[in-house]
Order: structure tokens, then C-alpha cells, then sequence
């Protein structure tokens, strides 16, 4: 199989290529040089391994939840290269993919979970709750947007990590949840290597879509421009 996982959906901008299980990554914190490093990134990849776009399988890209602009790089990039090739994409969760990458440098065990939380600008955190589960997150509940005083551990695991820049708000998190976590890894942002770990698996498993239906997934409702001086 050969897939080309992106991520421009916090301030690392990454691609990966993956070919029959080997992964090779090109990533960068960039905050705003996604759109300048992004297809770079794919043609070194292609031309590394000796191959065109048009030998690629499927196509993934961190679907968020994170930065709306970054977001909707990734987004039209992967749609007009779905398109342009005629194959599928597969989203996969922001969150999951820190989740993937937590259970790696933490180095969790069957059943241990984690708290991934994302800085969501406003005062508020992206959320989710994950357990180790044969090496790979499974997610507990739902992802959210909320305060850090409202987020809530999800689950019955004993011993539980955090990942992900949001654990700066720890302090504002209730007593209950930053009191049950034990090693915090804050330096965690979604990575396409990572991306491209759990498509793999997702396309196995049906979770590809066509080009239309390949789109960002915000969580919060509230478009962050609404906000903005001088907008209704």
C-alpha cells in the first residue's frame, strides 16, 4: 500500500509517505509556513522513493480538531489531489493522532490512557480521552471544546497521561482530573507520520471517503472571524 498522509493543523507542518509499512516524514514547525512548505514536502517524499502521484493508493490528512486555517490547507490540498488521481482519503483525528503519539514516548501499556488537550484560543481546550488498546488510542466518549475548568476524564483505566499543549491550562483543570494524571507530555502536536499510522489501519477498515466528502471537522461551532472587531 502507498499513502501520503499531511498535517498543517497546528504549527508543525508535515507530510508522510507510506509505502508497504515503511513510513518516511518531512516535518517543520512552521506556524506560518504551511502553505510554502507543504507540497515541497510531497514532491521530496514521491522523489525519495522514486514515485508519482499517480502510483499512490490513498490519501490522509489530520482532519483536526486545531487551527482553522491550517485546517483548510490541508483540506483543499488533499481534495484537489484526490480528485486530480481519482482515490480516497482518510481522516483522521488531531487528537487520536497525538493520542498514537503519547502511547509511544510515554510508553503506555495495554489499557493505560491518556488526556489529550490542544490550545483552542478563547479560553477553551480541544479534549479528548483515550485508551491503549494493542499499541493504537481508542477514543473514550467523545472530542469536545470546553474551558479547562470543564473537561473530565472518560473511562475506567487507573492510570492515566496527558499529551498535548493544552496541558499548559493544568492548574484551571478541576482537581479530580490533573490530580489522577501522571506523566504529561506537552510538547506533543499531530504529526503526519502518525496520521499515516492510523489511516493505514482506517482504510482497512472502510474509514476512506471521496474527495467531497474529505472535510475539517472544527468541533466548536462559533466561527473564531465573528469574533473579530468590527464583524457582526
Amino acid at each position: 500500500m502507498k499513502l501520503l498522509a499531511l498535517d498543517t493543523s497546528s504549527e508543525g507542518c508535515s507530510a508522510a509517505l507510506l509505502v508497504d509499512g515503511e513510513i518516511s516524514e518531512r516535518f517543520e514547525l512552521a506556524p506560518r509556513g504551511h502553505t510554502r512548505l507543504l507540497m515541497p514536502m510531497v514532491r521530496e517524499l514521491l522523489a525519495e522513493k522514486a514515485l508519482a502521484p499517480s502510483d499512490l493508493d490513498a490519501l490522509a490528512f489530520a482532519c483536526g480538531p486545531g487551527s482553522f486555517t491550517g485546517l483548510r490547507i490541508a483540506t483543499g490540498v488533499v481534495q484537489g489531489l484526490a480528485w486530480g488521481l481519482n482515490i480516497p482519503v482518510v481522516p483522521v483525528s488531531s487528537l487520536a493522532a497525538v493520542a498514537l503519539g503519547a502511547i509511544d514516548a510515554l510508553d503506555l501499556a495495554e489499557n493505560d490512557a491518556v488526556a489529550v488537550a490542544f490550545d483552542a484560543r478563547m479560553g477553551e481546550v480541544y479534549w479528548g480521552c483515550f485508551v491503549c488498546q494493542s499499541g493504537l488510542p481508542v477514543l473514550l466518549g467523545d472530542e469536545r471544546v470546553c474551558p479547562p475548568a470543564r473537561v473530565a476524564l472518560t473511562g475506567e483505566s487507573e492510570h492515566w497521561s496527558g499529551a498535548g499543549q493544552g496541558w499548559k491550562f493544568r492548574e484551571d483543570m478541576p482537581g479530580d482530573v490533573s490530580g489522577r494524571i501522571g506523566s504529561v507530555d506537552e510538547s506533543l502536536i499531530p504529526r503526519a507520520a502518525w496520521v499515516a499510522r492510523l489511516a493505514a489501519i482506517g482504510y482497512e477498515q472502510g474509514a476512506a471517503v471521496p474527495a467531497e466528502q474529505a472535510q475539517p471537522v472544527y468541533i466548536r461551532d462559533e466561527v473564531a472571524w465573528k469574533k473579530l472587531p468590527g464583524r457582526g
